[in-house]
């Protein structure tokens, strides 16, 4: 072989490897999309990949690396809604009205993958550690989404668990799955719903 053809052969063989890499990590990214990270298999994910065991164990030596590699080239195509554009708008309920427009389209374009994903955090370990930073994502919106609001007390209690409840993904999914609302329709419901628990008095009381 050629000098000259060695630097070339090089170049190719990483670029197979990439290749090969990439592949896995989509075929993983399908499959918990499908059946969810806990019914995914390392033998499943290698026979949609089209490659052997020995293969899919020398990218990733385990199921918590595949699992990381996986979260990471979804939510590159996924990335959540801009939270930090959410805090720069004033006006509170502008501001929740927006936030909620945003993450109802949010859930709606990654409905298959985040519904398999709430269902197997329960039992699924790196699912679990993944979801840190999404609760903390959610809390993180919760709190943006409170400031500017004149609830005190008992008042602001409620009102927090009224964003976080109209922010959830299942909220989302009951509103507009189970019970046909539109996102429009969806919102303002969640609307009037962070209105009432930031009333002086619960809705009801006498």
């Amino acid at each position: 072989m050629s000098d000259q053809k060695r630097p070339y052969r090089k170049k190719r063989r990483a670029e197979l490897e990439e290749e090969t890499r990439r592949r896995i990590t989509e075929s993983a990214v399908e499959l918990h999309g499908t059946v969810g990270p806990a019914y995914t298999s390392m033998s499943a994910v290698a026979e949609r990949a089209g490659v052997r065991r020995s293969t899919l164990y020398r990218h990733f030596p385990d199921e918590a690396a595949l699992f990381g590699a996986c979260t990471g080239h979804w939510m590159a195509k996924n990335p959540p809604p801009d939270i930090s554009a959410w805090a720069a708008i004033d006006d509170p309920d502008q501001r929740l009205r927006t936030a909620l427009n945003e993450i109802y389209s949010y859930w709606r374009r990654t409905e298959p993958m985040m519904e398999n994903l709430l269902r197997d955090e329960a039992t699924n370990e790196n699912v679990r550690r993944s979801f840190r930073a999404f609760h903390q994502f959610m809390a993180a919106a919760g709190e943006i989404l409170l400031a500017g609001r004149a609830a005190r007390g008992h008042a602001r209690r409620r009102t927090l668990a009224a964003i976080g409840h109209a922010l959830d993904f299942r909220t989302w999914r009951s509103l507009a799955r189970d019970n046909g609302l539109d996102d429009r329709e969806a919102v303002d419901l969640m609307m009037a719903l962070v209105a009432a628990a930031g009333s002086r008095e619960p809705v009801g009381a006498s």
